[in-house]
């Protein structure tokens, strides 16, 4: 017989829930939860809580969507995942430029990333809708809220995939813009690497910074032991002056390295260390590019985030 698949409300208690909180000051309400973990788990910490709780919003906002706040922490020693939720109809500052009116505090073992991970992607995607967190923070009585999750909602993947580490791309870039088009779509979204798709959104390449050095600079001229002659970037110069009329199409890797959404976590870590990469391309399951991932921000989610 199969196992059941694992939802949130499995890390869910009834006397976890805190509704109708009037509280403006969201460190307040975050305490609150703490302390309700807290009859549940005695040995938790709640200065070392709040430090790594701390530690981690200086790093990445835990107010992962409007009115949404999970502060999070990784606790040695943790048999398991708890959780605690407060309901603020009326929101509380948390840091973020909107007020959060949920507010969910997410504790996991220090040693187990998987679970951690799979908890914060089923709670974004089941908060995505701004109309959910509205409904939840409105939730009159704690069973209304502890119903809703039964309901088989926030369903944990069994395993990490591609689609729960990468992030949405920027841009795009079509096989028909120019180098200059392309060149403004890496000033404005400060990113280093962007798929180029075609009129039907099929994915053709993918151009980088990287490509466009090389594209600036032929080889040639980085076999030069002297560089005086082009001190004052006359290749760069020459690249810019037709900028407007050179296609994206022209000069975009057509070879390159992807994973699919629904490869797991583990394939990725692998595919990064066999081929050197710093990011990863994901594609859908119709090829198409869903997003990407990259060396920095998989390490972050697995170690420290």
């Amino acid at each position: 017989m199969e196992n059941q698949r694992r939802s949130f409300c499995n890390f869910l208690q009834l006397n976890n829930i805190i509704c109708n909180v009037s509280e403006n000051d969201g460190k307040v309400v975050l305490g609150k939860l703490i302390e309700i973990l807290k009859r549940h788990y005695p040995e938790l910490d709640s200065d070392y809580i709040r430090k790594e709780i701390a530690s981690r919003e200086a790093i990445y906002p835990t107010m992962i969507a409007p009115g949404l706040a999970i502060p999070h922490a990784r606790i040695p020693g943790l048999p398991e995942a708890l959780t605690a939720i407060a309901c603020i109809p009326q929101g509380c500052d948390f840091g973020g430029t909107t007020k959060a009116k949920v507010m969910i505090l997410l504790l996991t073992p220090v040693d187990n990333p998987n679970l951690h991970i799979q908890l914060l992607s089923a709670l974004a995607n089941e908060f995505s809708d701004p109309a959910i967190t509205a409904k939840i923070a409105n939730a009159a009585v704690p069973q209304d809220l502890f119903n809703y999750f039964s309901c088989g909602l926030a369903s944990i993947p069994d395993y990490l995939k591609a689609s729960d580490l990468m992030e949405k791309f920027p841009d795009m870039l079509q096989e028909t813009d120019s180098i200059l088009d392309a060149v403004k779509k890496f000033a404005v979204t400060r990113t280093g690497e962007l798929p180029v798709i075609d009129n039907t959104g099929d994915l053709r390449g993918i151009l980088s910074l990287t490509d466009l050095l090389r594209y600036s600079l032929p080889e040639h001229l980085l076999w030069l032991q002297d560089l005086s002659p082009i001190y004052q970037l006359q290749p760069f110069s020459d690249m810019l002056k037709t900028a407007d009329e050179t296609k994206v199409a022209d000069i975009m890797r057509e070879e390159f390295i992807s994973a699919n959404v629904n490869d797991p976590a583990v394939k990725l870590a692998k595919i990064f260390l066999v081929n050197n990469l710093s990011r990863l391309t994901i594609l859908d399951d119709n090829g198409r590019p869903a997003g990407v991932v990259t060396l920095k921000n998989f390490s972050a989610k697995l170690f420290w985030e």
